[in-house]
């Protein structure tokens, strides 16, 4: 047993008012706890981070930089030891968590090159004698909620393009898998980032909501569920926060009878099972053309089987446990209300358990045929390995299908037709498409989010967007006359054509 703390102003600090369990999902035991900040302690972390923001901001671009670089090399360095503790907390198959901290290293990156990304624009003579640039600002203090899905990656999309624009950072992250947020503290530090500059706070809603409300906190981003997200954007909103939440999905691929259906078939189980199914940008929906869905769910079902499910450190493992006992129950619930209701499941992974991990949180590969619209299973976000399998009849009833899901996180299609990709890409309301890719992520120098439900606020994450969020623009315009030669007041735009002196 263990116990994980806070981390504020480049030290551990313990309190709270209470623990929350920490379990390994593949053995079912408790491992720790996670502390839960009081009201005290998240005010002692946004203050420190205030105060650290008055040297920060005035920090050199080269500066900040250099931090940048130290951290990104020092992560990279401790890659395998972290992902070790993400299997440990979250149950995710180690290759997987070591994936993970890498898509986080691509955000490191990316902001490494910060000195170009904030650049701002000038303008010269824009009237006679006058002159306007502009340039981008840091915000002060923004905070970080994060899912225990990613818990090294979701941070890593938003503290680092923050503090490279200058702001100092508070994360809250998910209580059950808090301990590599501490890890990830400490390399910051041993990178040069001064204390305060990030700080960690464990805790539940009752952290978020000090958050959301600190009249300290200028920004708030998130990465969770529908429900969450939508709250937490009307009340940071209402306190005058800037908001960023990536919200819930119900991400959809449609299989056309012109694909590669061997291709399109591995593909779609790699993106329904990989992580259990606990990610965002899972694929728990396929439309498959009716000529072809009998073969493609023959090759579907036949590689599903083969899906190695074990403890996430076991060699070779393609999947792990599920977070909780409690989210497992929920998940086979959805299956028997869906095979209650008239759907069939065709591989059924209910009830299965490991021969060494009797006791894990885990289930199997499941896939779940002849769903209607209208069941839970295709409604509600499943968040595990349940693929819904829905016949189409062509491309217009799959896009049809996908328009009117009040989802719009990505979607995917899988076709060897270009004029039916581009169909796709245009009238599809989602954030994120992938072509014959069924999870189409961004890389770091393009911006993630969705639409719709799965998404509420004014900027996308990471990416150009990322570092637009995290500023603020500022336009000077300026004019120097010459020495003892008075001028005339100006009683117009100073832009205009006549009369500026």
């Amino acid at each position: 047993m263990y116990t994980v703390s806070h981390w504020i102003n480049g030290q551990v600090v313990a309190g709270g008012r209470g623990v929350s369990p920490i379990y390994n999902p593949a053995t079912g035991e408790q491992i720790g706890e996670a502390e839960l900040a009081t009201e005290e302690i998240v005010n002692q972390a946004v203050a420190n981070s205030l105060e650290a923001y008055k040297t920060w901001s005035q920090m050199s671009l080269g500066r900040r930089t250099a931090v940048l670089f130290n951290f990104r090399e020092l992560v990279k360095a401790d890659t395998d030891r972290l992902a070790e503790i993400i299997v440990r907390e979250h149950g995710k198959v180690f290759s997987d968590a070591q994936g993970e901290v890498g898509r986080a290293l691509d955000v490191v990156e990316y902001v490494c090159g910060i000195p170009e990304l904030l650049k701002g624009e000038f303008t010269m003579q824009a009237s006679s004698g006058l002159d306007v640039f502009s340039f981008r600002e840091p915000l002060g203090v923004c905070a970080g909620v994060t899912p225990f899905n990613f818990p090294i990656m979701c941070p890593m999309w938003m503290a680092p393009v923050a503090i490279a624009c200058g702001n100092t950072f508070v994360l809250k992250p998910a209580k059950a898998d808090p301990s590599v947020s501490l890890e990830v503290a400490k390399l910051w530090q041993r990178a040069g980032l001064p204390d305060g500059v990030f700080n960690v706070v464990q805790g539940d809603r009752h952290v978020v909501k000090a958050l959301e409300t600190h009249p300290d906190v200028r920004s708030v981003s998130f990465v969770g569920s529908t429900p969450v997200g939508k709250e937490l954007h009307d009340i940071a909103t209402a306190h005058g926060k800037r908001v960023q939440a990536m919200s819930g999905a119900k991400n959809h691929g449609v299989v056309l009878a012109d694909a590669d259906l061997e291709f399109a078939a591995a593909n779609t189980v790699a993106a329904a099972f990989g992580a259990a199914g606990e990610r965002c940008m899972a694929l728990p929906v396929i439309c498959v053309q009716e000529d072809v869905a009998d073969e493609f769910l023959e090759l579907v079902l036949a590689k599903a089987k083969e899906v190695k499910v074990a403890d996430g450190m076991t060699p070779g493992a393609d999947m792990g446990a599920i977070i909780t006992a409690a989210e497992r129950d929920r998940i086979e619930q959805i299956v028997d209300e869906a095979e209650r209701d008239g759907a069939k499941v065709v591989l059924d992974g209910r009830g299965w358990r490991p021969a060494d991990r009797p006791n894990g949180f885990f289930t199997g590969p499941t896939i779940v045929d002849n769903v209607t619209l209208e069941m839970r299973a295709y409604v509600e976000e499943i968040f595990g390995p349940v693929l819904v399998v829905l016949r189409v009849k062509d491309l217009d009833e799959g896009i049809k299908t996908i328009q009117n899901n009040p989802y719009g996180n990505g979607a995917a299609i899988f076709t060897s037709s270009g004029e039916a990709a581009r169909r796709f890409m245009r009238e599809i309301p989602v954030g994120m498409i992938g072509v014959n890719v069924p999870i189409p992520v961004p890389v770091a120098y393009h911006s993630f989010g969705g639409w719709q439900d799965s998404f509420f606020g004014e900027s996308h994450i990471y990416g150009p967007e990322g570092v637009k969020f995290f500023t603020e623009a500022k336009v000077v315009t300026q004019r120097w006359p010459e020495p003892k030669t008075g001028g005339q007041a100006t009683f117009h735009f100073a832009g205009a054509s006549q009369g500026a002196n």
